[in-house]
């Protein structure tokens, strides 16, 4: 078996003079991506390899994230992450090391969404339904699929193991980006 698990950035400023992969974190980001970390770590979902974006708030994502986990995770920046079609991230996944069986994967929407919805062919009626109403920002889809290669994924259906926001960390309610 091999899991996914698809993390959207932690919410961003608006506005960068460095332009869009520039954009660093907001305060709420930063505390998010760490509370996204000591979540995954606390549920045991620490992956055994990373690949991110390489724009700046995604790379904060990873780094606040990954300091949460009790051991060292392998990781890669790749600029075809961002902004990248579904079809393009797919790619980018294939190219996972064989002997990962559990992959973090950072970046952006639209593709994110778009990809998690198109993997999750099966799950819980109620994580299906909200992972296909809204992919906030430090949200992320747990896939798992069947496949003993990542040259597989996207082949067949993953099941969605779960789908968590932020405000669900929070134990709030739902937020804007």
């Amino acid at each position: 078996m091999r899991r996914l698990i698809l993390l959207r950035h932690a919410k961003a400023d608006a506005h960068s003079a460095g332009g869009d992969r520039q954009r660093p974190l907001t305060k709420r980001g930063e505390e998010d991506a760490r509370r996204v970390g000591r979540y995954l770590a606390e549920e045991g979902l620490v992956p055994d390899f990373a690949v991110s974006s390489d724009a700046r708030r995604a790379k904060r994502t990873l780094d606040l994230a990954l300091a949460a986990f009790p051991r060292e995770v392998g990781r890669k920046l790749d600029d075809a992450i961002y902004l990248a079609d579904p079809d393009r991230l797919l790619d980018v996944l294939r190219e996972t090391p064989p002997e990962t069986a559990t992959l973090l994967a950072i970046g952006h929407n639209p593709g994110f969404a778009d990809l998690a919805c198109a993997l999750a062919t099966d799950g819980a009626p109620g994580d299906l339904s909200r992972l296909r109403s809204k992919y906030p920002t430090a949200a992320f889809a747990v896939l798992d699929f069947s496949g003993d290669d990542w040259t597989e994924v996207g082949n067949a259906g993953a099941r969605l193991e779960r789908f968590v926001t932020p405000a669900d960390l929070r134990g709030g309610g739902d937020e804007p980006d």
